[in-house]
């Protein structure tokens, strides 16, 4: 079976979540991060968080990998930030604030990595959720490419590899992420 190395991404800059550094709003007392991170530390030891500021708190949870490109580029600045850094194959990534993330995702991952697969992305039976997903480390060129040429959306990065959604219809909760107060209050209702 296929190891897969994870990063959790709290690289964005949470403009919804009104500035506040989305990985270490509380639900419940705990900073949202470590519900994903229990997740990943029951199925995983080669974990990282992707982080642009905050970076000492995030520090105390995993080792810390910073976007090199400047001005947020979004989730594909953290991806390439952790492709360029982890030697892993295989690298998953899951955004900081999915606090019922299921760890059914983790073991399907694995188990669903093929030979010719370079990413593979979740789908909840009725979306794409873009940022669940595991890419191989060989597509970092391509990715390289696609953000010095201006490029900034995830989904048409996957028209460019050879990418595979993979069915999660039964764990639809498991995508539910919180990116304003307003969810975080219903969420906790």
């Amino acid at each position: 079976m296929n190891s897969i190395s994870w990063v959790v991404l709290a690289g964005g800059q949470a403009t919804r979540m009104q500035g506040q550094d989305k990985g270490l709003v509380e639900l419940n007392q705990r900073p949202l991060i470590e519900y994903v991170l229990d997740v990943l530390t029951a199925h995983s030891d080669s974990i990282y968080i992707n982080a642009n500021r905050s970076q000492q708190r995030y520090q105390e949870y995993a080792p810390v990998i910073a976007d090199q490109y400047q001005g947020f580029v979004g989730p594909m600045g953290g991806i390439h930030a952790a492709l360029t850094h982890i030697d892993s194959e295989w690298v998953g990534f899951v955004p900081c604030d999915c606090p019922q993330i299921s760890p059914i995702f983790i073991q399907r991952m694995q188990q669903e990595i093929g030979d010719d697969d370079e990413i593979l992305v979740a789908h909840d039976g009725q979306f794409i959720q873009p940022v669940f997903t595991v890419f191989r480390r060989r597509v970092l060129e391509r990715l390289q490419q696609f953000l010095d040429d201006g490029e900034r959306k995830i989904i048409l990065f996957y028209d460019r590899c050879n990418t595979r959604q993979i069915d999660f219809s039964d764990t639809q909760d498991s995508f539910v992420n919180l990116n304003s107060p307003h969810e975080l209050q219903q969420f906790k209702k």
